[in-house]
């Protein structure tokens, strides 16, 4: 019991700050940044084992500092990459960081009602879902289906490096397709576009680079 209400009593003390932090576009992408690089030296600034984010997130609701659109492989996990907290990133995860309709939903609704500031399709390197794509992979149950999403990145790819070495083809196959995500979401969501284009809102592409760890951001 003790316990408990020193946690509440923790709670109540920093709710006011907890409601109250807020970051630009800029500063939300620049802290994922310092998260990534926080990671690759071990020097992570979260304990992962934290009741009182926990208590406080049931009770004053989340306020995460971006969204992530990732892929569903288990060595691309969002909030240890970028060594963020409980109730920091609404992540939305997916074989492929692909974008349909759900995908899509939860994206506005990290951005419209979450009040994110920042969107990040993240992909990463040796992505399954690209390769399948690529070698034209003989897939059973709704896997074509996804695939399908995937492959007019890989023909965009291959018609602009024809000549490319295999392991090249896949890494620009892999920018393509979080490329082509970015663009369903803005052709999708006129909302989220006017959002983008009026600056209230940065979407931005990242791919994790399995074997280093690190975090390289696209260009725009």
């Amino acid at each position: 019991m003790k316990w408990f209400t020193g946690i509440v009593c923790t709670l109540f003390l920093t709710a006011p700050a907890f409601a109250e932090k807020t970051y630009s576009p800029q500063e939300a992408q620049e802290e994922l940044k310092q998260g990534n690089s926080r990671y690759m030296t071990g020097k992570s600034s979260h304990v992962r084992i934290d009741p009182v984010s926990r208590e406080r997130t049931a009770l004053f609701g989340q306020k995460p500092l971006a969204t992530i659109l990732g892929c569903s492989d288990a060595r691309v996990p969002p909030e240890i990459v970028f060594d963020q907290g409980f109730g920091e990133l609404f992540v939305v995860r997916v074989a492929g960081n692909v974008c349909s309709t759900a995908e899509l939903a939860s994206v506005e609704y990290g951005v419209k009602y979450l009040k994110t500031p920042l969107v990040v399709v993240l992909g990463h390197t040796h992505c399954g879902a690209v390769q399948a794509a690529l070698g034209n992979a003989e897939l059973k149950g709704s896997l074509p289906k996804l695939i399908a999403m995937i492959t007019p990145a890989v023909a965009d790819a291959k018609a602009k490096a024809p000549k490319a070495v295999a392991d090249k083809l896949l890494n620009a196959s892999i920018e393509a397709n979080v490329r082509k995500t970015m663009k369903d979401i803005l052709t999708n969501s006129p909302g989220l576009d006017e959002m983008v284009r009026n600056n209230k809102v940065a979407l931005v592409g990242a791919i994790r680079d399995i074997e280093h760890g690190g975090i390289v951001w696209l260009k725009p």
